[in-house]
């Protein structure tokens, strides 16, 4: 039982350099309006619960430090 939820927290727990990479390519794809990207691309078809979960921390990280 207690593996199994290790499991899932590591499946949704994201590196802060990771968010940190990704809130600069983002920046980069969408003319600095970081939020914005991220929100358009979460809710573009098909995309992975990993990067789905990547894209939430940098929504959660920007609206932190705004």
């Amino acid at each position: 039982m207690f593996s199994g939820l290790l499991t899932r927290f590591r499946a949704h727990w994201v590196a802060p350099q990771d968010i940190r990479a990704e809130i600069w390519a983002l920046g980069g794809r969408h003319h600095g309006d970081v939020i914005r990207g991220a929100r358009s691309e979460l809710a573009a078809p098909g995309i992975s619960l990993r990067r789905a979960v990547l894209l939430k921390a940098v929504i959660r990280s920007a609206t932190v430090g705004s």
